[in-house]
């Protein structure tokens, strides 16, 4: 699969990083920032979380006017039940991203029992062993709000702000999210032997798990005319970040799955089977999934090698607008708005240095 064990940038990639991410944070600055604080308030606070969070994994303090300014903002979200969210349809997302965000301004602990509070409040909107038994394809799963269909995504959220937060891999919540995760993986296994395991069977990762059948004819950019649910991109690595927290080694074989489907789709010019569809959202989780496995570099199934660190620095600074904000032309998932794309490629370009934003590796077990 072609890992190598180091990869460092160049000094050229390395000044070049430093260039695009100083401007997307003066982009934020500037531009990104309201009044009050927030960024793209009308959206909820999610935006405003990201933004920050994107602001403090590349150098800037909780001293930093527009950091300071911003969390203000953000506390005022925080509600009696202990989440973190505007109107309600969001609970799950909204709290995981304010808790990320907390979490890296709370060097002096200002923010603990906000965050204990917090990790109460998901936790407690997950399918689990008390309102669900395992047996049910959506066990482990958390969706936007806490009610109805799970999702990878936001259970992708849940495990990384549970284990940003202080949890060990073993904890109950990650575990049991684990097994939602498992059944999301094109993948037939003893973690996963739902009706669509074997159906793709390639490694990758999708975003929801019916518990109906389905009709292959009704979605076919979804679904393979065998009945399979096809894999993407950003969920794959999303994915993969995800059973790393959860504990799972490279020697595991969903992770050998997920990173040969990723060897064999690698791509930055692309969402891989979603083109340019939620691409900022995918270069966060690429960033984020890669830099988490302890992966440096990868050989693709042409058998070119790829510093993906380089290559997503170069790739981002083609595509940073001269104010320095990024934006995509396709507005599925609200990626056309500047704060939220420039807030997903600053937070993807943080995993890309070191000194910014230390990566976990795989436990050596």
């Amino acid at each position: 699969m072609g890992i190598a064990a180091e990869s460092p940038i160049s000094n050229e990639s390395q000044k070049k990083l430093d260039q695009i991410v100083s401007k997307g944070l003066k982009y934020l600055e500037t531009k990104g920032q309201a009044e009050d604080g927030s960024f793209t308030a009308q959206a909820g606070p999610g935006l405003t979380a990201l933004a920050l969070t994107s602001a403090l994994r590349n150098g800037k303090t909780v001293d930093d006017p527009v950091v300071a300014k911003g969390l203000k903002a953000l506390e005022g979200f925080v509600k009696p039940d202990g989440g973190i969210y505007g109107n309600g349809r969001l609970r799950n997302y909204e709290t995981c991203v304010a808790m990320l965000c907390f979490e890296e301004a709370n060097n002096d602990g200002r923010y603990n029992d906000l965050l204990k509070k917090a990790r109460a409040f998901v936790t407690g909107l997950q399918y689990g062993d008390g309102n669900m038994k395992q047996g049910d394809v959506w066990f482990g799963g958390v969706g936007y709000s806490g009610a109805g269909r799970p999702d990878l995504s936001n259970t992708a959220y849940l495990v990384e702000a549970l284990f940003d937060t202080g949890s060990e891999a073993d904890n109950e919540a990650i575990q049991n999210a684990l097994v939602f995760i498992s059944r999301c993986q094109n993948l037939s296994s003893k973690y996963n032997t739902t009706q669509f395991a074997d159906k793709v069977n390639d490694g990758g990762f999708f975003y929801e798990i019916p518990r109906e059948k389905i009709d292959p004819s009704t979605s076919p950019d979804r679904y393979t005319e065998n009945g399979g649910i096809r894999s993407y991109g950003s969920m794959t690595y999303a994915g993969l970040k995800s059973m790393i927290y959860a504990g799972l080694t490279k020697d595991d074989p969903r992770v050998k799955a997920a990173t040969q489907w990723v060897t064999e789709n690698y791509s930055v010019d692309t969402n891989p089977g979603m083109g340019n569809a939620g691409l900022y959202y995918y270069y966060h989780t690429f960033a984020a999934g890669l830099g988490t496995a302890g992966i440096d570099e990868l050989t693709d199934a042409a058998g070119n090698k790829h510093n993906w660190r380089e290559d997503l620095i170069n790739e981002l600074a083609k595509r940073q607008h001269e104010d320095g904000s990024w934006a995509n032309e396709n507005g599925r998932w609200f990626e056309n708005d500047k704060n939220l794309a420039t807030a997903f490629a600053l937070m993807a370009l943080s995993y890309c240095d070191a000194d910014t934003k230390p990566t976990q590796t795989q436990p050596a077990k």
